[in-house]
């Protein structure tokens, strides 16, 4: 299939895959939501970083090798489970001090670096600990690499296409609900959110653990 020819059917179905919920967009919804957009960027950069990651690894046959591999995915699977685990019980733990009242309301602080570094490391961390991302590269873009192009090269250059897309709707999002940014922060509502996000992360988990590829 010719790249140039197949490049909107692959944009398309990269914005409907995108939009669809999941542990990156409850990761982002959270985090605009108490931090404010510049809060959220390095969790989307991150996210982004780690599926770029990924694309270069299935390029090289490498996502491949872990897909078709029992132990290598099941490692992952757990490891993804576990992380998502981790932070969901980390939100529910912030609800639960916002019950006694020991969340004061407030503006969102201003990312320090070691914040804005520990927020794109969480991102990184659960786009890679993702052994969905694995299967969804080995199985969705080879129909989009020319059957006598480099797969390697091709293949990062749609990774670098998905990337882009993907951060500018992310981002949009985080603006969207950064908006509302004030409200969230209300220590009533933020109690909510903390809880339901972490509820969010901790059913992600479970789904990671027990689907299969």
């Amino acid at each position: 299939m010719d790249l140039l020819v197949s490049l909107p059917a692959f944009l398309l179905a990269v914005l409907l895959i995108s939009a669809s919920p999941g542990p990156a967009m409850a990761l982002i919804v959270r985090r605009a939501a108490l931090r404010g957009l510049r809060g959220a960027v390095p969790t989307v950069l991150g996210l982004e970083a780690g599926l770029y990651v990924w694309a270069l690894l299935a390029g090289a046959g490498f996502a491949a090798l872990v897909a078709a591999s029992e132990v290598a995915y099941l490692v992952l699977r757990i490891v993804g489970a576990a992380v998502l685990f981790v932070l969901g019980l980390r939100a529910l733990r912030a609800a639960w001090r916002g019950r006694g009242g020991r969340i004061e309301p407030g503006p969102a602080p201003p990312p320090g670096r070691r914040r804005w570094w520990s927020a794109f490391g969480e991102g990184v961390v659960v786009q890679l600990a993702n052994p969905k991302a694995a299967v969804f590269m080995i199985a969705f873009y080879p129909q989009f690499v020319p059957a006598d192009g480099p797969v390697f090269a091709t293949t990062a250059v749609l990774g670098l296409l998905q990337v882009t897309l993907e951060t500018g709707l992310y981002l949009a999002l985080a603006a969207g609900v950064a908006r509302a940014g004030a409200w969230f922060r209300r220590p009533r509502i933020r109690t909510r959110l903390e809880a339901v996000s972490g509820s969010v992360l901790i059913a992600l988990g479970l789904r990671v653990a027990v689907s299969g590829r």
